[in-house]
């Protein structure tokens, strides 16, 4: 797999089992939690943002979990759908809970696909997770695999901010991460981006769509 980080050996073992079993949310469950956080389900935020894509285009979810975002896709129409994730507990259980979707163990500093075999490449949340020593390898790879777009919803911040993550340090920090993007790599163009305030405290997501030139 390469690459192995401290936050992967955090991730890879029992701290990312317990995140995996604390977030084992139905779809619908999850769609109360995003109506929840910021008063619209994360389908409509989906189709706001790609609902107007070609159903058929190649989708790989770097970091898929248990496979939930990429079944809300699935209800959407899209067929080509992958994930790849970290850690093999997470990879096993998606098995059970998905159909006709492609969920793989894998790096995002070593993604398992030639270069621009998909349409479309996203994160959702774990972009976060990337120390910002090493983020610029996994937007390197995930700007590799895609031929068309990069899509994501990530914490934000203005300026890079370390956040303490259920008492743990170095495992979660917030940014820009679509000006990372566009600062990395002058063949992208921002087509979209939304900012979308907690509704309970004052955090802000960020949910971006950006196309090679």
């Amino acid at each position: 797999m390469g690459k192995f980080t401290e936050q992967m050996e955090k991730w890879s073992g029992n701290f990312g089992r317990e995140y995996t079993d604390r977030n084992a949310l139905s779809l619908q469950e999850l769609e109360v939690l995003y109506k929840g956080y910021f008063g619209i389900t994360r389908t409509e935020m989906n189709y706001e943002f790609i609902g107007d894509l070609d159903r058929n285009m190649n989708v790989l979810e770097v970091g898929s979990n248990i496979g939930n975002e990429l079944q809300l896709l699935q209800n959407m129409g899209f067929r080509n759908l992958y994930g790849i994730e970290l850690q093999s507990y997470a990879v096993e259980l998606s098995k059970s809970r998905t159909k006709g979707i492609n969920i793989i163990q894998g790096s995002a500093f070593d993604i398992p696909f030639r270069d621009g075999f998909f349409d479309l490449i996203f994160t959702s949340g774990v972009l976060i997770h990337i120390a910002p020593k090493n983020i610029i390898e996994v937007l390197d790879e995930m700007y590799r695999c895609t031929r068309r777009f990069i899509w994501g919803m990530e914490y934000y911040s203005k300026e890079y901010a370390e956040v303490v993550y259920r008492g743990h340090d170095n495992l979660l920090w917030k940014t820009d991460f679509p000006q990372l993007f566009l600062d990395r790599f002058k063949g992208l163009r921002l087509a979209k981006e939304k900012l979308f305030k907690y509704l309970s405290n004052d955090n802000i997501d960020v949910m971006f769509l950006l196309e090679k030139k």
